[in-house]
């Protein structure tokens, strides 16, 4: 495995030069590094490996792609500022993480802002969504990046070391949250402490009791084995967890108009692909989980969904004003 330090200190020279084929007279023979936090198991781990895969195939070999997956080259922050400034080419989080450079472009995660996983890849499809266009011209001028697909992990479900119906029972406790502001405002309307921790760490603070929960994709949630160190699963769906894949704006420069046109199309495939594995999976999860020892709660149990959703979305309201009219526009997307 690569060291982080080298890799920052090394791949930023990289960015600016040949490797890239940034200034070069041709765009061919691209050499692109992507990287994520995802662990093997998750779905955006596949995905992952399936664009080191195909974008080779797909521009016949002028672009190839090395994968950094499960934090290998640092965190959240490390990943966004090094496809920033191009010591990392390519990689995939959380619309939130891009909040930074592009000013509420987080709305794209909201919560109980979409309808299904189809409405969440609709609504931020980077060819069609009037919505995402908007927002990646304010990423590219803010942030010398774009976005150019996005995949879907399924919706967003809590667990924890005990069973929780409503925000009344999280009234205090310290809850794990993506260090962002909107899962900081998230865990406020679900009523407890919210807590940052990377993913790379939760296993560890959620058995040492230093969060008791957490909320993840049921993929996740299985593939991080979350399972050993929670109790319960609680099906509140609070989130359709859709996840930009973003560029470095000079090396998406640096390739042919026909190799963008090919990764383009091949990023929707893969996208399409990652709503019918992530629907299928989800099913295929609950009774999973449920042999490895976790409780599943739903509505029929008493789990009180209404409650979340109204003292979640109050607290995004007041913690974004601004967002209100995105919103609209996005529950009109079809």
């Amino acid at each position: 495995m690569i060291r982080r330090r080298e890799f920052l200190a090394g791949g930023t020279m990289l960015a600016a030069g040949a490797a890239f084929g940034i200034g070069s007279a041709s765009a061919q023979n691209v050499r692109v590094r992507y990287a994520h936090v995802g662990s093997e198991g998750d779905i955006q781990y596949w995905y992952g490996d399936e664009a080191g895969k195909r974008i080779p195939k797909v521009t016949g070999g002028r672009v190839t792609v090395q994968v950094f997956p499960n934090s290998q080259l640092g965190g959240v922050q490390e990943l966004i500022d090094g496809v920033r400034s191009g010591a990392i080419s390519m990689g995939h989080h959380e619309f939130a993480s891009l909040a930074r450079l592009a000013p509420d472009i987080a709305v794209f995660n909201a919560p109980f802002v979409y309808r299904d996983g189809a409405h969440a890849l609709a609504a931020t499809d980077p060819q069609k969504s009037e919505v995402l266009i908007e927002f990646n011209e304010k990423l590219v001028k803010g942030g010398g990046m774009r976005i150019v697909g996005r995949l879907f992990r399924g919706a967003r479900q809590m667990t924890a070391k005990m069973a929780v119906m409503s925000p009344a029972d999280l009234q205090g406790k310290p809850f794990r949250g993506v260090p962002l502001q909107l899962w900081t405002t998230m865990i406020k309307g679900f009523g407890a402490i919210p807590t940052p921790v990377e993913v790379g760490e939760l296993p560890t603070a959620l058995m040492t009791g230093m969060v008791v929960g957490q909320e993840n994709p049921l993929t996740m949630i299985n593939a991080n084995k979350l399972y050993e160190v929670q109790s319960h699963v609680m099906l509140t769906g609070h989130m359709q967890n859709v996840l930009p894949v973003f560029v470095n704006e000079k090396v998406w420069a640096s390739l042919s108009e026909d190799d963008r046109k090919a990764i383009l199309a091949e990023f929707e495939t893969m996208a399409q692909e990652t709503l019918q594995a992530a629907n299928k999976a989800e099913q295929d999860l609950i009774g999973e989980l449920q042999k490895k020892g976790m409780k599943v709660i739903t509505e029929k149990d008493g789990l009180k969904v209404a409650e979340f959703r109204e003292k979640v979305v109050a607290e995004v309201n007041k913690d974004f004003p601004t967002w209100k009219g995105y919103m609209d526009r996005i529950s009109a997307i079809r």
